[in-house]
Parts: C-alpha cells; sequence; structure tokens
C-alpha cells in the first residue's frame, strides 16, 4: 500500500514545491489550487508515480477528480498498485 507521503514526495519533487509540501495533507486541493500544477504538471507527476509505482495509467483513467485532492490521488495510486 502506498503512503501518503510516498504520494507527496513526488508531487513535491515533480512541481519543486520544497518545503510547502509539507504542510499538504489527504484533504489539500491540488488542481486549481497549486499554482504550479498545471496540464503540464498532471502529465510529470502521473510518469514520476507510473516510474516510481511501476504501474501503467490509461488516458481514459485520468480525470480532474484524480487530481482533486492529495487524498483523492492517494486513492488513485493505490487502486492502481493493488489492481
Amino acid at each position: 500500500m502506498v503512503t501518503l507521503n510516498e504520494v507527496k514526495e513526488i508531487v513535491g519533487e515533480v512541481l519543486q514545491l520544497g518545503d510547502r509540501i509539507d504542510g499538504f495533507d489527504e484533504s489539500t486541493p491540488l488542481l486549481g489550487s497549486v499554482p504550479e500544477f498545471d496540464s503540464m504538471a498532471v502529465v510529470m507527476v502521473l510518469t514520476a508515480i507510473e516510474e516510481n509505482f511501476g504501474i501503467s495509467v490509461d488516458d481514459d483513467e485520468i480525470s480532474a477528480e484524480v487530481f482533486e485532492t492529495m487524498g483523492a490521488l492517494l486513492e488513485f495510486v493505490n487502486a492502481k498498485v493493488s489492481a
């Protein structure tokens, strides 16, 4: 099972958020709330997640809901890892 800290580490690195990522929890909104989180960042985060956890994400699985909050992203990653 993937932890919130593992996902936070990836998001923080990809978006270069530095210490700001420390304040993120499962309810932290991402898309539309974190200025660095644009469409290119979505692709980069997904690529990093795929590489780190050995999963493959299809285009039709990606929706705004997946990137709504840290918790939603964590839930998505765990569903993919355990599939």
